[in-house]
């Protein structure tokens, strides 16, 4: 009764912790202004289909997608024993569930295959990171917490598979020696081979199956409060982050409807004036964001594959569309906090814009969208870098001279080049 009692308070310990850090989490992202991305339904729960649950753009790089999903795969299916676990712990049983008879042992031998194949892919991931050095992986912003958060999380998942598998070991191993409480369920095709390295002391297996069942147990729930200050978020995001992506043509740039209002109330006086106070063009902070560029910044994977895809970054130049992502997750975490100290935010003198973004970034920025492309959850750090640009030239009017000279030139000839109108079509005359 004590081992179910404290597995008890654990247990719902940890789901009262993971459901107060999502609700922060919900809040912060609240904080974003409206944009409509409820409408059609059926034509996003197929993109979330594909792109979320079937992983269609990892596999432009099939070798890291089909490691990513012998992991994504392994670790979900597995985690389907947490039911049994939970159960066992609650009620004082062992393995509950195999009154199914075959099917059980079918369940087990699968979860016994893919635990092997979450291990080895982590193993392979790891080096990757730390001995073959992928360059996407081994970047500035990635130095310090975001490295150590990756490879804490790869130690985990290997700690978590072997603790699952040795358990099982010591479960085949004491069911053969008939120990009681220990009925045979279950069919063990990897850990019926690493029990011929465990004692044959019945007391010393049990010793083992129990830390082993612990270690599993408190590893999944420590693992679950582990995603609200890491990137491994996204294995809960990825799915409503891909439902809410934007549906026009990636090469659509919206006109921002408070400038709109604006200048069609300049041009027909009869119209009504703009239907509120317009508080800043642009973007300064994270809170002139969208809801939906927020959930994109708790999305991000750190995967680097925008980065790697940036032509701005590969020509040298300070532009990192995942830095632009891990900074407003930054920032907007920052801004939480302020919330959480003040009980609402209290100007800190800081803002995303400066702070965390440089000038020199987004003005780097080509637009080219290749970011979003490679993006295996569809972000949008482009739509972030936009608006910080709006927000410069229209509320500060610092845009670098080459971009004012253009401007000037789009209003005074209507082209961006310093030809006058009736000399553009002359190049046709050579």
């Amino acid at each position: 009764m004590i081992s179910q009692l404290i597995f008890a308070i654990v247990f719902v310990g940890a789901i009262f912790l993971f459901y107060r850090n999502a609700r922060k989490i919900y809040r912060n992202i609240r904080l974003g202004k409206s944009v409509n991305r409820f409408r059609n339904t059926s034509e996003r729960i197929k993109l979330m289909l594909l792109v979320a649950f079937g992983q269609k753009k990892m596999f432009k790089r099939p070798i890291p997608a089909l490691l990513h999903l012998c992991v994504y795969v392994g670790f979900c299916i597995i985690n389907i024993e947490m039911l049994e676990i939970v159960i066992d712990g609650l009620f004082g049983t062992h393995r509950v569930l195999s009154f199914m008879g075959g099917f059980y042992d079918f369940l087990i031998y699968s979860f016994e295959i893919l635990a092997t194949l979450v291990l080895t892919s982590c193993i392979l991931f790891l080096i990757r990171r730390n001995v073959l050095k992928v360059k996407r992986l081994n970047q500035t912003e990635l130095m310090n917490w975001p490295k150590t958060d990756a490879d804490l999380i790869l130690i985990t998942e290997i700690a978590l598979m072997t603790a699952f598998l040795l358990m099982n070991a010591a479960d085949f191993k004491l069911q053969t020696l008939q120990t009681a409480h220990y009925t045979i369920a279950g069919s063990f095709p990897i850990s019926s081979s690493l029990a011929n390295f465990l004692p044959d002391n019945s007391d010393s297996l049990i010793f083992i199956e129990r830390f082993s069942w612990w270690f599993h147990i408190l590893g999944v729930l420590a693992f679950l409060n582990y995603l609200p200050i890491s990137k491994h978020l996204h294995i809960v995001l990825a799915f409503p982050n891909t439902y809410f992506s934007n549906l026009k043509p990636k090469g659509k740039f919206e006109n921002m409807s408070s400038v709109t209002e604006e200048v069609k109330a300049m041009l027909d006086p009869t119209l009504p004036p703009p239907s509120a106070e317009i508080s800043r063009f642009g973007v300064k902070d994270v809170q002139d964001l969208t809801w939906k560029n927020l959930l994109d910044a708790y999305t991000c994977t750190e995967c680097g594959r925008c980065t790697a895809a940036c032509p701005a970054n590969i020509t040298g130049k300070l532009l990192s569309p995942r830095k632009i992502m891990m900074d407003t997750r930054d920032r907007l975490e920052e801004v939480g906090k302020n919330i959480d100290r003040n009980k609402s935010f209290a100007d800190d003198e800081k803002s995303l814009l400066d702070d965390y973004i440089s000038r020199a970034e987004i003005w780097a920025c080509t637009s080219c969208n290749a970011c979003v492309e490679q993006c295996p959850v569809n972000i949008d750090p482009l739509q972030i870098i936009m608006g910080l640009r709006q927000y410069v030239v229209m509320e500060e009017s610092q845009a670098p001279a080459s971009v004012n000279a253009m401007l000037n030139n789009m209003e005074n000839n209507g082209a961006p080049w310093k030809y006058a109108q009736a000399d553009r079509a002359n190049w046709t005359n050579q």
